[in-house]
């Protein structure tokens, strides 16, 4: 091999070697900094009662928050009250769908149904959805905390009448 044809051959290997060694360094600098999930804050203001209308669900929380509000008439007591559902599937944790028509949510991964409440009535879900703790701050607002949940075990005696599981406005 002539001199001149090695040294070209060398200046191609360092160059390789070099850019491997740079690939190296930067995956090992990237290693060191992980990935960061960046979740919605826990707790938040939803408003005032009378921004929500009886026996409608609201879902403009759904997205940012991973809730559902409800003002409900409570059968016993004949008041409105508010509670904030979770819009986790209880079967495998998809994001069951609002049908207005129907008056029920439908989960569209194995459909399981539940009530404006959040009973499971039909489909493999074992239990309820879940629901946040809502409470009202001085000024009157709702405070719903995602952080606290009230669950209805299956088999066991259901949370859903424990205080800050529901609003009565």
């Amino acid at each position: 091999m002539p001199r001149r044809a090695f040294f070209s051959w060398m200046g191609i290997a360092w160059t390789a070697f070099t850019a491997s060694m740079v690939a190296t360094a930067t995956a090992t600098g990237r290693f060191m900094f992980p990935n960061v999930l960046f979740e919605p804050p826990a707790t938040f203001k939803a408003g005032v009662p009378e921004d929500f209308q009886a026996g409608q669900v609201d879902e403009r929380f759904k997205q940012r928050f991973g809730v559902w509000l409800v003002k409900d008439v409570d059968v016993q007591t004949g008041a409105f009250g508010i509670y904030a559902l979770s819009t986790v599937c209880t079967h495998l944790g998809c994001t069951p769908d609002w049908k207005p028509s129907e008056n029920k949510f439908k989960c569209p991964c194995h459909g399981s149904g539940y009530t404006s409440e959040g009973i499971n009535f039909e489909g493999p879900a074992p239990r309820p959805m879940d629901r946040a703790h809502v409470e009202l701050d001085p000024t009157g607002q709702i405070v719903v905390n995602t952080a606290r949940l009230y669950e209805w075990p299956k088999g066991e005696t259901g949370h859903f009448n424990d205080e800050g599981s529901f609003l009565s406005v």
